[in-house]
């Protein structure tokens, strides 16, 4: 029998002698009772038994001690115990309506969420009695293409690792791809935090090398994640760290802080950048030298990359402007001039030394069972299980195999792995917890007499707590149903903490746009014409649309409304943040044959591939291409080190946007037409810092 397997065994059956005698048991008892350690000799025991005890503790199932008196000493003498609290999940009281919303959660993130399985455990174990939340719900009006996967298995393997060392306080050795260096290095780091945000996971966590808390982005990770060392724990709770440090920080913030910035706003946008960005700085309204007020608003916020910071400022074009401190606004016109200078004439590049083949084309949405999910810890998935099988034995109610193997999210294999497992989970004494067979297509159960102790639901485990957490915070108040949040408080309530502090983040994507989301899928559903006051930052106007919304769709900037757009005849994606002002008029729609075209778009949001977009060849400078490699596809390499991508654009003033940017290291080659616009529109933003500056 594999070591792994004796030891789940050895662990569920301690669980279950403890919960079957409800009183303080000694070591001794323990020892000759509980399957898997009365073969031991007393230093084995003594061994393997600390080592369950630390190991189930960290799972979230703590045993209670009591310590013998002065004259006494040694494990021997101490008494064990587990209290029904220390196991059993308090009840929660779901409604239909908190039900629902996480039954939507789970199915629109099953195959797209790296916590999927997990998160399936979890809601098996909050909704214990009720009826199971694991059923497909009806069609639903919100449309998922997470980037919240680990994306391939060897990504998948380094996140779960971390998540068992963040739980454990195990620290961790890996090779760390520096992408400022362009180099590889040794890390070693006590790992305190994860935080997805843009569609990537961050590690929080002191470096050893540094002697200081960095950041490392998973996907640079090169290799294989190990223990640092064989004990239990390896570091103590982190002193003087706040996650919030992290997790709400700006990309520009992301490191250490070299200075602030102050920044210009004229009042067409002030009102966005406060809203998407205010959290990250101070927003006040400007004032002219005489200190009488002015027209515009003042951004101040610190910053880790001047270059971050600059290319920041450059998108909104003649809307920022760079106050302070100098050297930050001279780049900025450095970085202007930079761009109008590449983009006007002819532009030389380096001789093309290698093309880059096509991509292989990949399918947008998984089956669940992708290779980039996150397998929950066996011994969750025991616990869940047992309770199932015991529950059906108690209502004389067999259960089907592919039933339990679709619940459960396993082969039949692996269901019968865990069946013969469980058969042989006991008591002492030869007193088991059930037995179980199967005969033909259903599970015949024959519950045991203290098969009670597995007939609630267990505590949830750190990683399905994170799972059920993140997931809700991942859609926030963006599902038609309305009972995420209440769901949430109830969760931590019952867990007595709140998992987002200890482990996974979610940190959020684009402004505040909940009131919005509220009024999109009150429309939806009621099938009615919105009319929207939108910004549309790529042409840097404000438009009155009427639309006919359909879905809400995410993507790694935000949140969309997939919408027929009346005015434009045309299938159109509105971004919620930048609806500045929405209204349900009177007026119903019919849906529109046209509307199947929303189906070609599936997709776009998470991978960028607009269809029907045409296709800019676009260069990257060699200071650049590291870090352009990891967003697009690489068309060519040249001599000097530069590359040449491709990006799909729906619109010229979207690509002029994206080359602003890339503050100077992107140059448009191709089409001819779009590099004539953006050298116009680079002619015209060359003088838009000193205009801008003297109002």
């Amino acid at each position: 029998m594999a070591k792994d397997t004796e030891k789940l065994i050895r662990q569920l059956s301690l669980i279950s002698f403890l919960m079957a005698q409800g009183r303080p048991v000694s070591a001794l008892e323990i020892k000759r009772e509980v399957e898997g350690y009365s073969d031991m000799n007393d230093d084995a025991f003594a061994r393997r038994f600390y080592a369950d005890r630390a190991e189930l503790e960290s799972l979230g199932i703590t045993l209670q001690v009591e310590k013998p008196g002065e004259s006494m000493a040694g494990y021997e003498a101490e008494l064990y115990s587990l209290p029904p609290e220390n196991y059993y999940l308090p009840e929660i009281e779901f409604g239909d309506d908190e039900l629902a919303a996480l039954r939507t959660a789970l199915h629109l993130l099953d195959g797209e969420f790296a916590y999927a399985e997990p998160l399936r455990l979890a809601l098996q174990q909050v909704s214990w009695g009720r009826p199971s939340p694991l059923n497909a719900p009806e069609e639903s009006s919100v449309e998922v293409r997470m980037t919240a996967k680990a994306d391939g298995a060897e990504l998948s393997g380094r996140l779960s690792k971390i998540e068992t060392a963040i739980s454990r306080r195990k620290t961790i050795d890996f090779t760390y791809y520096t992408i400022d260096r362009d180099s590889e290095e040794k890390r070693r780091v006590d790992p305190y935090h994860l935080v997805y945000r843009g569609g990537q996971f961050y590690l929080i966590g002191h470096s050893h090398e540094r002697e200081a808390v960095r950041v490392f982005r998973l996907s640079r990770i090169r290799g294989k994640v190990s223990y640092a060392s064989k004990a239990e724990h390896d570091f103590g709770a982190a002193q003087n760290f706040d996650r919030r440090d992290y997790a709400g920080r700006a990309e520009w913030q992301l490191g250490q802080i070299q200075g602030t910035a102050k920044i210009f706003l004229r009042d067409r946008i002030a009102w966005l950048v406060e809203r998407d960005f205010g959290s990250y700085g101070e927003i006040r309204p400007a004032r002219k030298a005489d200190g009488a007020p002015a027209k515009g608003q003042v951004f101040e916020t610190e910053y880790a990359s001047p270059l971050q910071m600059v290319a920041w400022a450059l998108r909104w074009r003649q809307n920022v402007t760079v106050l302070a401190p100098p050297e930050l606004a001279d780049e900025v016109a450095e970085r202007l001039e930079l761009m109008r200078g590449r983009h006007a004439g002819e532009f030389e590049t380096a001789r093309l030394v290698r093309r880059r083949p096509a991509p292989v084309s990949r399918s947008s949405r998984g089956n669940g069972r992708s290779e980039s999910a996150i397998r929950p810890e066996r011994f969750a998935r025991l616990v869940t299980l047992a309770g199932m099988l015991i529950e059906s034995a108690k209502e004389e109610n067999n259960l089907q195999l592919s039933e339990v193997s679709e619940r459960l999210h396993l082969s039949e294999e692996e269901l019968l792995g865990d069946i013969e497992l469980l058969n042989v989970v006991n008591f002492g004494g030869g007193t088991y917890v059930l037995y179980a067979e199967v005969v033909g297509d259903e599970i015949e159960v024959d519950s045991q007499p203290y098969g009670d102790s597995f007939a609630r639901p267990a505590r949830l485990l750190p990683l399905e707590a994170k799972a059920l957490v993140a997931a809700i915070d991942l859609f926030g108040d963006h599902l038609p149903q309305t009972g995420l949040a209440t769901a949430r408080d109830k969760i931590t309530e019952a867990l007595g903490h709140d998992p987002s502090e200890e482990g996974l983040e979610i940190a959020a994507s684009g402004g505040d746009d909940s009131e919005t989301a509220r009024k999109v899928n009150e429309a939806i559903a009621a099938g009615r014409v919105l009319a929207i006051h939108y910004y549309k930052e790529n042409e840097d106007e404000f438009t009155k649309r009427e639309i006919e919304p359909y879905r809400l769709a995410n993507g790694s900037e935000g949140w969309y409304v997939a919408s027929w757009d009346r005015r434009r005849e045309d299938v159109r994606h509105f971004r919620l943040d930048r609806i500045k002002e929405a209204s349900i008029t009177e007026e119903s729609f019919e849906p529109r044959p046209e509307i199947e075209e929303l189906a070609a778009m599936e997709g776009w949001l998470a991978g960028g591939q607009v269809p029907a977009a045409d296709v800019a060849r676009i260069w990257v400078s060699p200071e650049r291409a590291r870090w352009m490699r990891e967003q697009h596809q690489v068309a060519g390499e040249l001599a000097d080190g530069a590359i040449v991508i491709e990006v799909p654009y729906g619109s010229i003033d979207w690509l002029v946007r994206e080359v602003l940017k890339g503050a100077g290291e992107l140059v448009v080659l191709e089409p001819a037409e779009a590099r004539e616009l953006i050298s116009s529109e680079l002619e015209a933003e060359v003088g838009a810092p000193a205009a801008a500056r003297a109002a």
